[in-house]
């Protein structure tokens, strides 16, 4: 079969090379075509059920809202877990589905199990809705609007009314979450003193509100052979005209809405967030992108939608898009990989170049780069995957073996092309026959030693979960360059060799270059000394591996590196129950302070949250987003600084994150930080109780960092208790006392005011100052059954109490949160330290228990699958072997590489990070497959020589040196490819590449080294046995 494709290939030699050039133009026109994105599509499938209940306490809508929707999705196919969140008048629902469930599929599931729920729910509570289709990264850009003159409230008018739905008209936009200013609405203040005056009961003044401001329809009139529609225009947007409409009319005199209360334009009370930029009051506007959705394109086609809104907005209103761009991480990120892939690629030239010293050989070998780049993009292209770092890290790894294929090849053909024209003329083969036997003769090992390293890469493909996510585009990338790289050298390059360099018509010999022979030299006298020296050798060796063993299993442990975002976000949390107002000028201070560094660019803050935004964040959390770039400093000094400067807030809990980590902690576990202790149960009190003693006892341990127990303390209410009996005595009904206490309080949305084809509110409620204490609460008149109108304490006891603020669920279970990051240390110690002390420390009550979340479970889950996985990957790499040597000797003596690889692998993470992480393990499985190659060169070879009639030192003395131009230089391009990304792991792009080309860069060094004095050892101690 090979044969054949050889054999082809080298008799159609025209078509080979139109192929490829084709082939090329076509890939480079999708490559650039492909969508860029800076991490594979890492969503777990979640649908976000978001339900509105207007003034309604947590506890009524954990009761009312919450529970029914749980129970709801709780029950159907594929739901790996239910979170939920209920906060006074806000109800948050995330329905978290299996890892491969379509996500339309998961949406249809939850929007037929809605439509059951929808009529169940009390009638003042809005429809279930669901939140839009988003991936995980999908926040891909804050914009901020700020201006010196124009008004909040206009300013917010123009971002609801004219910026959001501008962009979200532009494909690809899923959400367009707009906080902050005020926003606008038409009024109906109630005055109770004039009401009494008049004797205008609350129900003739809803009567008359209600649908007031909506035109009524009259048909149509036919007259002079027209037809006519006629409109009821009685809507209006003139607060004057709103103001005269009539409620009843008294002894022949009307009375209408402007005797008994103001009609004016103000701003929705009460606010739900607020904005600022660099300090200033601003409106912010989150842009959420939808799946499959190229981020850099989209910001471009945002970007231009704002420069043409600019043209027609007030002069003094600044539009910034500088507060958060995920743009920017994707191009430094996706620049840094292709840099190293260049960098890398480079450095295969200059290899090829010292060991080669012939330019032809060196230009037929790298003719394979980028062939093999390109299939690689296609193959990504067509499998529905994007260009991000993980693809392009996995081509930065491969680009020192794809030359390794060709090498082999272009290496025998030029031996062989030397030994024709050492013969007689007449004895000379054609051109064409010394290429296809050369060939031929390497095809064998060329095949096997792909399919091992491909072998070695397929666990990889077991990997669940967000890591599985993340890291098979990597294998995928990796996998396909490799094949395609086999190919071309079983085809191009025999047909390049026969064209460049069969026509050498010179009479000189081609020469080696004087590396090789250098190396030759020095190489013999060193392997001539090991032969002889065989237990000293061993012995080093051995306890090398030893030491490497032990130091493994000593290395901390952790999910994956951090990313260098260029971004900070920090949460910032106070009591729950504090004011918006205080809130605010709490997130003003830490604005100001963060200003003060200057490294820092800018800051947004949000405080609150948007209206139906899954982000329900109470009044008491501010989110800051602060860009950074670093100047003399290095990140982890500015950390500690922005740490500092910020604790000096009081009565402030400090969490700092980035954006895009951040957001894969909240997928993990729910909770935006590195480690997440759950605490479930049932009364609210006791469980932050016990939260906090948890807190204490793991507070002092070592790389623990922002660690904060979920505010889920209780807040002040006031209570409005109805007397039952003396209801009934002035013969008010509930329905009545319950229209009192939401109009009054809370006001009723009694209709809509279209003004230039916008839609304000229009809301009737009793003016702020006759019921801004709790006193003037108490006194507030309630209508009675005969007319008359009695203080609101004579029926109902108006009380001060407390109840909680958020109620976060887990599988229907109440749930408390202690969350914490990591600082200078691994992760897994930290977390296996937390549980020590949880577990000697803390006694929980019957019916409360502890449960650990975050990335450490996705790394422990992701480790155990390696390990058994690299295990069966080992066991055909030796079957592999046995099928090509037939001796289960020589192929254990071949995988003797792998202890050699352990050794430089292990070495390398001590010097580096000294923390196994899933990219480490992931370099030291790829290693094994990379590794062998060397061993199967050196063995095949010793195996041709000594059936040649060779004596068994003679031909391992011999073959040793034959081989080690090829393994060098495979060895050394796969290794030196690696070294931009090994040594620029800090740079955003390059964290998950980075361990996985340590560990290869390391342990290619020590098992090349190492390996060309063993396996001869090994190989002359066992066939001494048989002679």
């Amino acid at each position: 079969m090979l044969n054949k494709i050889i054999h082809f290939s080298l008799h159609n030699r025209i078509l080979v090379l139109v192929a490829s050039v084709l082939l090329l133009i076509g890939g480079t026109y999708t490559a650039f075509h492909t969508e860029v994105d800076v991490f594979p599509d890492l969503n777990a499938p979640t649908v976000v059920i978001m339900t509105e209940a207007n003034g309604m306490a947590a506890e009524e809508v954990e009761q009312l809202v919450t529970f029914p929707v749980e129970t709801a999705v709780n029950g159907a196919t594929n739901v790996r877990r239910v979170r939920s969140s209920s906060t006074n008048g806000f109800s948050v629902v995330w329905v978290e589905f299996d890892w491969n469930t379509d996500i339309y599929l998961a949406r249809q599931i939850v929007s037929e199990k809605l439509s059951l729920v929808s009529e169940e729910l009390p009638g003042n509570v809005g429809k279930p809705t669901m939140g839009p289709q988003s991936s995980i990264l999908g926040e891909l850009l804050i914009i901020g609007l700020t201006s010196d003159t124009t008004s909040m409230l206009d300013l917010r008018t123009l971002a609801d009314w004219t910026i959001r739905p501008r962009l979200l008209s532009t494909g690809g936009v899923a959400q367009v979450a707009v906080l902050g200013g005020d926003i606008k609405e038409y009024q109906v203040l109630l005055d109770p003193a004039r009401m009494k005056h008049y004797n205008v009961t609350l129900a003739e003044v809803m009567n008359v509100t209600r649908n007031m401001n909506q035109n009524a329809n009259g048909g149509v009139i036919y007259e002079y052979g027209n037809e006519y529609i006629v409109r009821g225009v009685l809507s209006s947007h003139d607060v004057a005209q709103l103001a005269r409409s009539v409620i009843k009319t008294v002894d022949n005199v009307p009375i209408t809405l402007e005797d008994i209360a103001d009609v004016q334009i103000g701003s929705q009370e009460p606010k739900l967030g607020t904005a600022s930029e660099r300090g200033k009051p601003a409106v912010l506007m989150t842009v959420t992108k939808q799946p499959k959705t190229g981020t850099i394109e989209l910001t471009e086609q945002l970007e231009s939608a704002l420069k043409d809104l600019q043209k027609n907005l007030p002069a003094d209103v600044h539009v910034s898009t500088d507060i958060f761009r995920q743009s920017r991480f994707i191009e430094s990120s996706i620049g840094n990989v292709k840099d190293s892939l260049y960098e890398g690629a480079i450095f295969v030239v200059i290899v090829l170049f010292l060991f080669l010293a012939n330019v032809r050989t060196t230009v037929i070998s790298l003719v394979t780069l980028p062939l093999s780049l390109i299939v690689s993009i296609l193959t990504l292209h067509y499998m529905g995957l994007t260009i991000n770092t993980m693809s392009l890290g996995g081509m930065a790894i491969a680009i020192g073996s794809l030359v390794d294929d060709a090498i082999v090849d272009v290496e025998n053909v030029w031996k062989h092309l030397r030994e024709n024209r050492l013969l007689p003329e007449g004895e000379r083969k054609s051109v064409i026959e010394v290429v296809f036997n050369a060939s031929k003769e390497v095809r064998m090992p060329i095949l096997n030693s792909t399919l091992i390293i491909v072998v070695s890469f397929v666990p990889l493909f077991f990997l669940t979960g967000m890591e599985g996510r993340m890291l098979v585009p990597l294998g995928i990338a990796f996998i396909v360059a490799l094949f395609a790289s086999t190919v071309v050298a079983l085809t191009l390059t025999p047909v390049l060799c026969s064209y460049l360099l069969g026509n050498n018509k010179g009479k000189e010999l081609p020469k080696e270059a004087f590396i090789a022979v250098w190396m030759k030299k020095h190489y013999r006298n060193a392997l001539t000394w090991a032969l002889d020296h065989k237990p000293v050798v061993l012995g080093f060796t051995g306890a090398l591996f030893i030491a490497a063993l032990i130091t493994f299993f000593t290395l901390g442990r952790s999910f994956l590196p951090s990313f260098n975002e260029g971004s900070f976000t920090i949460n910032i949390s106070s009591l729950p129950g504090i004011s918006l107002a205080e809130s605010d000028k709490m997130g003003h201070r830490a604005e100001e302070l963060l200003m003060s560094i200057p490294e820092i660019q800018t800051v947004a803050r949000k405080t609150g949250r948007a209206e139906l935004d899954e982000h329900a964040l109470g009044v008491n959390v501010s989110e800051i987003e602060a860009p950074f770039e670093l100047k003399d400093r290095s990140r982890q000094e500015l950390v500690a600084d922005v740490r500092a400067k910020l604790s000096t807030i009081t009565g402030a809990n400090i969490e700092i994150g980035q954006p895009i980590s951040h957001r894969i902690d909240a997928m993990l576990s729910g909770t935006k930080a590195n480690i997440a202790i759950k605490l479930f149960g049932n009364d609210l009190n006791k469980m932050f109780a016990i939260g906090n003693q948890i807190k204490d006892a793991i507070s002092s341990v070592e790389g623990i960092a922002d660690l904060n127990v979920e505010q889920q303390i209780e807040r002040p209410q006031l209570k409005i208790v109805p007397k039952r009996e003396m209801l009934a005595k002035f013969g008010i009904s509930l329905p009545e006392f319950a229209e009192f206490v939401s109009v009054n309080m809370a006001g009723e949305v009694v209709s809509q005011v279209y003004e230039e084809g916008k839609a304000f509110n229009l809301i009737v409620r009793t003016k702020d100052e006759v019921r801004d204490e709790m006193e003037k609460v108490r006194n507030l008149m309630i209508d009675t059954g005969d007319g008359q109108k009695i203080p609101v304490n004579y029926v109902a006891d108006v009380v001060s109490a407390m109840g909680p603020n958020t109620i976060s669920r887990e599988n229907v279970k109440r749930k408390i949160v202690i969350s914490a990051n990591t600082s200078g240390r691994d992760l897994r110690s930290v977390v296996n330290d937390i549980q020590q002390r949880i577990d000697t420390q803390i006694k929980l009550p019957e019916g409360y228990h502890v449960e650990y979340g975050g990335q450490f479970e996705s790394e422990q889950a992701a480790s155990r699958t390696l390990m058994l996985t690299s295990f069966m990957s080992i066991v055909v790499i030796f079957l592999l072997l046995y099928t090509q040597f037939r001796s289960a000797s020589q192929s254990g003596v071949i995988l003797l590489n792998l202890p050699l690889a352990l050794i430089g692998g292990v070495f390398a993470l001590v010097i580096t990070t000294g923390e196994v992480s899933i990219p480490a393990i992931i370099g030291f499985i790829s290693l094994f497959g990379i590794a062998t190659r060397n061993g199967m060169l050196l063995i095949s070879h010793y195996n041709d020589l000594r059936a040649g009639g060779m004596e068994l030192k003679e031909s391992i003395l011999h073959g040793s040196l034959d081989r080690l131009n090829p393994i060098l230089m495979t060895a050394l391009s796969s290794a030196l490819a690696l070294i931009p990304l090994a040594f620029r792991g800090d740079l955003p792009g390059n964290e998950i590449q980075s361990p996985m080309a340590k560990v290869i860069l390391g342990g290619l060094l020590t098992s090349t080294f190492l390996n060309a004095f063993i396996i001869p050892i090994v190989y002359e101690l066992m066939n001494r046995k048989k002679k």
